[in-house]
């Protein structure tokens, strides 16, 4: 099994930027791999925000869509998510995870799921 681990998360200002990294504990052919992002804000349901697939073709969350940006770094075994213009609604604890399956472009089954990172943005 992939452990995922995942930082960069802390607190910052509305406006501010965060980038969040997502590595693998063992090699998992990122370039090959079909990651996403998730975010779950106190009693909220858990939400995706981005997601790459094996081709690196990206999708994005309508909210954070222009602002986020999700990237993979095969020869550094992570996934990356750069955000900017963080708006205080983007606070959350942020979670990495890997589609174990997928057909046609969408996941079925997500798992590794990192411990996540808080990101809290203060306005």
């Amino acid at each position: 099994q992939v452990q995922l681990v995942e930082s960069g998360g802390g607190s910052v200002q509305a406006g501010g930027s965060l980038r969040l990294s997502c590595t693998a504990s063992v090699y998992t052919a990122m370039n090959s791999a079909y990651m996403g992002w998730f975010r779950q804000a106190p009693g909220k349901e858990r939400e995706k925000v981005a997601r790459i697939d094996d081709y690196n073709y990206t999708t994005y969350a309508e909210s954070v869509k222009g602002r986020f940006t999700i990237s993979k770094d095969s020869a550094k075994n992570t996934l990356y998510l750069q955000m900017n213009s963080l708006k205080s609604e983007d606070t959350a604890k942020y979670y990495c995870a890997r589609c174990f399956a997928w057909h046609g472009g969408y996941c079925l089954s997500w798992g590794d799921w990192g411990q996540g990172t808080q990101v809290t943005v203060s306005s």
